[in-house]
């Protein structure tokens, strides 16, 4: 990909709906500051200004970087197509294919070595990730559940689970189950949490659906142990490929728990 002297260049591409993805951008960019071999060569993202606030908050500081950005809403690129909505279950619509071919000849435009999608609401196919390498975040480690942070959680909670963790994998049309690139654990059942257990066991969890286990403290005490690691975890992983330590794909996940505990203890020594 690039040789351990070079800097590695990415393209990030998010949708930026909230603080955890302006966060991680954010800690990137600070990270490169303090002398991570990183450049981002572009951000897209897929939304149009002014479509949401927190997307508007996330380009803006891309920009105050100097870091080129490329929007393109795929909402208003469905409707102009008459696109249908996807559900659940069914085949990608036709319209996401061709949204991604655009995409794809956008980012044509940038030289990057590897594309990270953290944050990006979107499935990917064939046409985006047939022609570039792109890396996604997931919440969970390589034999944990699938699906949205909020679900994992909630599977976590419902299967009783001791241990979860953050993971990087090759994006594929295997959702969520591309080749695993790198990943972290950590525990989510101690006598930290022990109470928050005690009020919400799994067979209580297994009969809430996903609105209510969100509302529950220990749900809150779970995302807080994964939000303070996915960050750490993001530029160890990067820094690990920029430095020639992590060929993509490797020949086996790597497990960078340590490195991403050290780093933790670093910002603020007082982590569960």
């Amino acid at each position: 990909m690039n040789s351990p002297s070079d800097r590695l260049r990415i393209a990030w591409l998010t949708t930026g709906r909230g603080p955890g993805s302006f966060g991680a951008l954010a800690y990137l960019f600070d990270a490169i500051g303090r002398g991570l071999p990183v450049d981002v060569a572009v951000v897209f993202v897929n939304r149009a200004r002014g479509e949401a606030e927190p997307t508007d908050r996330l380009i803006a500081m891309a920009e105050a970087h100097g870091t080129p950005v490329e929007l393109l809403s795929s909402v208003a690129f469905r409707k102009e197509r008459g696109g249908k909505v996807g559900r659940p279950g069914e085949p990608l619509q036709p319209w996401r294919y061709e949204y991604d071919a655009e995409v794809a000849r956008r980012l044509s435009q940038y030289r990057f070595d590897l594309g990270v999608m953290f944050g990006y609401m979107l499935i990917a196919t064939e046409p985006l990730y047939g022609r570039f390498t792109f890396l996604n975040d997931h919440p969970a480690l390589p034999d944990g559940p699938v699906g949205t942070y909020q679900e994992v959680i909630a599977e976590l909670i419902r299967s009783g689970a001791e241990e979860s963790g953050c993971m990087m994998n090759v994006v594929t049309g295997d959702v969520d189950r591309g080749p695993a690139v790198s990943f972290c654990r950590y525990a989510i059942r101690d006598a930290a949490n022990a109470a928050l257990w005690a009020e919400l066991p799994p067979e209580r969890a297994a009969g809430m659906d996903l609105e209510a286990v969100m509302a529950t403290p220990l749900y809150a005490d779970i995302r807080a142990r994964g939000v303070a690691r996915e960050r750490p975890f993001l530029v160890e992983t990067l820094r690990a490929i920029a430095e020639g330590r992590l060929p993509i794909p490797p020949p086996a996940p790597v497990d960078l728990t340590a490195e991403v505990e050290r780093a933790l203890a670093a910002e603020r020594p007082a982590v569960y």
